[in-house]
């Protein structure tokens, strides 16, 4: 593995800015992906959540744009609002002393003011598959120049059916450009759509069997269904969380869940998908402050989320399947922290739980409250 970001001929200045926020050695999905990604290959990236796969593609693209040109060269396409500004930040930042440009483009903001925007010529954009094809089609948007298009979270930007959104975006950018897709569950269905568009692909696969973080302790505790919130409670009041998520499957929870929350005194936020930006933000600053504790949130609104103060994450309903519980155990355990993730279910789906451990080659033991206290039953 690199010891250091010059070894994989990072640019000094792009080291020297990540040294300012303590990043100095690679992790290994880095120093596996950075040299090809440089060597402008079409490239599959599957790694752990918080394993840093964003500098995977942002580093070698923010040292090749050119800052003179008037033309977008980049694409970023992300699944969720706030995985695509979490891009653009870490654009913005890295790419302001080279002069380059960064945009995002999201649904829910003022399209009049993005269109205002894209007239200052940004030189990468980042956007949500929905607003970057109204705008393509709105012409106002113009790819012809793009080198390098990266779809983050490839797997739920194409769950959310947005395949064809892709293959639209795609079509506008050069013949000859470079292709990245990168995510943490990679299923095997989706590798036939990747040749098909994609030339000669690198697969990177540093996440190889072990889908889930080492440091994060997996444990379930069985109720009846309508004890779920209570146990919560309890759980929530046992750990003491810095921070924590609670994911939940069904949308129309979500409201009640995080006042019954705030009635037992633990300050919560509520995250779901149509939510607006603004009361999104909001939410999510108050969390990263430390003024809440706890944030209720679905599976498509927590995707990609950045917290690395999340220590715990509670699951409300099981996980859909293998890959839902890996982005839900990634919301914490990251970069090499340690995390607990606790699942809530009910007799009848314990099964559940055993598909996840064969499938995930992971234990997850069962727990008891008792008394105050975490038991092994």
């Amino acid at each position: 593995m690199a010891k250091s970001f010059a070894e994989l001929n990072i640019a000094e200045d792009l080291c020297a800015l990540l040294a300012a926020d303590g990043i100095t050695v690679p992790t290994p999905i880095q120093t596996a992906a950075l040299p090809e990604v440089l060597e402008q290959k079409d490239v599959i990236i599957r790694s752990l959540t918080g394993t840093g796969k964003t500098l995977c593609y942002l580093l070698p693209i923010l040292q090749t744009l050119d800052a003179t040109s008037a033309h977008i060269q980049a694409v970023v396409v992300a699944p969720t609002q706030e995985l695509t500004m979490q891009i653009v930040r870490v654009a913005e930042k890295l790419g302001e002393t080279r002069g380059i440009r960064s945009l995002g483009l999201i649904g829910g903001a003022s399209l009049k003011r993005q269109i205002a925007r894209l007239k200052q010529h940004p030189h990468l954009v980042a956007g949500t598959p929905g607003r970057l094809v109204e705008l393509l089609n709105m012409r106002k948007l113009k790819l012809h120049e793009v080198r390098v298009l990266v779809t983050d979270e490839v797997d739920q930007v194409f769950q959310l059916g947005e395949q064809a959104a892709v293959e639209r975006i795609l079509k506008s950018t050069l013949r000859d450009r470079q292709l990245i897709f990168v995510s943490a569950t990679m299923p095997e269905a989706f590798r036939t759509v990747a040749d098909r568009w994609m030339n000669e692909p690198v697969y990177i696969d540093e996440a190889g069997e072990e889908r889930t973080a080492p440091g994060i302790e997996h444990v379930y505790f069985i109720c009846e269904a309508r004890q779920r919130i209570e146990l919560l409670q309890k759980l929530i009041f046992h750990y003491r969380p810095q921070a924590a998520i609670v994911f939940v499957s069904h949308s129309n929870e979500i409201v009640g869940i995080t006042e019954k929350l705030k009635y037992n005194r633990i300050e919560s936020g509520a995250l779901y998908g149509d939510q607006p930006k603004l009361e999104r933000n909001l939410v999510l600053d108050k969390l990263r402050s430390g003024k809440l504790q706890v944030l209720v949130a679905t599976d498509l609104a927590a995707r990609g989320l950045d917290l690395p103060n999340v220590s715990h994450v509670f699951s409300v309903h099981p996980a859909a399947d293998s890959d839902y519980y890996v982005h839900r155990a990634g919301r914490t355990g990251r970069m090499g922290r340690k995390g607990t993730m606790v699942s809530l279910i009910t007799p009848s789906e314990q099964f559940i739980l055993q598909k996840f451990e064969k499938q995930l080659d992971i234990e997850i033991k069962r727990k008891e409250l008792y008394f105050g206290r975490i038991v092994d039953p």
